[in-house]
C-alpha cells in the first residue's frame, strides 16, 4: 500500500490532528520482552538522517518503520526493539527532528521528520536545553525519545511565545513551557 503523507499542517484543524494522532498504529514495544541484546550498527545523525554501516538510509518508509520501534532507557541509550531482540542505536542528539509547528485551539502541534504529528502537553512536554546564547528545544515524543526543534520551528515557536507575552513561555493543552534554558 503506497504511503500517503498527512496534509500540510496549516490546513488541519485540531480535531483532524487528534484523529491522525489516534489513528497512528505503533508496535506494542512496551509489552515485548526480547531475550537477545546486541548492536544495530545504526545511528541517527544530529540532522535526523539515519545511517546503517556507514551508508545513509534513503528510503523514508524504512526510517518511518524503524522509528516506530525506537525506545530510550533511563540511561539515555536508544534501542530498536522487536519481540525477539533489542539492538542499540547511536543517536547523536535526538531521535527525531520537529520540522513544523502550528498553534490551534490552545494546542501546539508539531510535525516530525517522520511525518508524525505530536501535540505538546502534559504527556509530551517541551524542554529547553543549552544556554541563552545557544538554546535547544526538545519535544517528548514517546518511550523516552525526543525531537529537537529545527531552526525554523524554533523561530515559529518563538513568534508564538512573543505574541502571548514577553516571558518566553508557551502553553499547550493547559501546560506551560519555558523556551529559556535554565
Amino acid at each position: 500500500m503506497p504511503y500517503e503523507p498527512p496534509p500540510y499542517l496549516a490546513e488541519l484543524t485540531l480535531a483532524e490532528i487528534a484523529e491522525q494522532v489516534a489513528a497512528r498504529k505503533l508496535p506494542a514495544v512496551e509489552g515485548w520482552a526480547p531475550q537477545q541484546v546486541g548492536e544495530s550498527d545504526m545511528r541517527i545523525a544530529a540532522d535526523g538522517s539515519w545511517w546503517h554501516q556507514g551508508g545513509r538510509i534513503t528510503r523514508d518508509a524504512m526510517v518511518r518503520a524503524f522509528s516506530g520501534l525506537l525506545t530510550r532507557d533511563d540511561r539515555g541509550q536508544h534501542w530498536l526493539a522487536s519481540p525477539f531482540e533489542k539492538l542499540s542505536i547511536a543517536v547523536e542528539d535526538a531521535a527525531f527532528i520537529a520540522t513544523d509547528v502550528k498553534q490551534e485551539e490552545g494546542a501546539l502541534v508539531f510535525r516530525l521528520n517522520t511525518d508524525e504529528l505530536v501535540i505538546a502537553g502534559p504527556d509530551n512536554p517541551l524542554r529547553a536545553a543549552g544556554d541563552v546564547e545557544t538554546p535547544a528545544l526538545y519535544l517528548s515524543v514517546r518511550r523516552g525519545c525526543e525531537a529537537r526543534l529545527n531552526r525554523s520551528t524554533w523561530q515559529q515557536l518563538a513568534e508564538i511565545a512573543l505574541a502571548e507575552g514577553d516571558d518566553w513561555q508557551v502553553e499547550s493543552l493547559g501546560a506551560r513551557f519555558s523556551l529559556v534554558p535554565r
